[in-house]
């Protein structure tokens, strides 16, 4: 988006693919600034996205819920609301986490689930994510 607001580029629309997202974001040019919502999965944007480049933004998910309460909702009027925002420095923004914090907190995420449900993993040993089973007690 340019500085008067006006709309820059094509908006693309692709499935998860890394090397797409760096063919596009390398067309935006240097320094391009890119805001992603916090929805499940966008680490893996983030990264790449820093790694080309970009100026990565996360949009809190509390601070743009009022986008659910417009008349047209879809990704195109999303990203150019939000690209707005940014433009106009009013974007409520999320901590974006570096990888080896993000890391950490898988490994606290795993632990916590070892946790709260061992009975649950011990009976369905298939299902958990994360490290081996805890020893059978008695």
């Amino acid at each position: 988006m340019a500085a008067d607001g006006r709309q820059r580029g094509k908006t693309v629309r692709f499935h998860n693919d890394p090397a797409r997202l760096k063919r596009e974001i390398a067309e935006a040019g240097p320094c391009a600034k890119v805001v992603l919502e916090a929805t499940l999965g966008w680490c893996w944007a983030a990264d790449v996205l820093t790694e080309a480049g970009a100026e990565v933004h996360l949009a809190h998910p509390l601070g743009v819920k009022a986008f659910a309460y417009r008349r047209v909702e879809n990704d195109e009027r999303d990203a150019v609301d939000l690209a707005d925002l940014l433009r106009i420095g009013r974007l409520p923004e999320a901590w974006l986490a570096p990888p080896e914090t993000r890391e950490l907190r898988e490994l606290v995420r795993g632990r916590h689930k070892l946790v709260k449900h061992p009975a649950s993993i011990r009976q369905n040993p298939g299902k958990r994510d994360t490290g081996p089973a805890p020893p059978l007690q008695g």
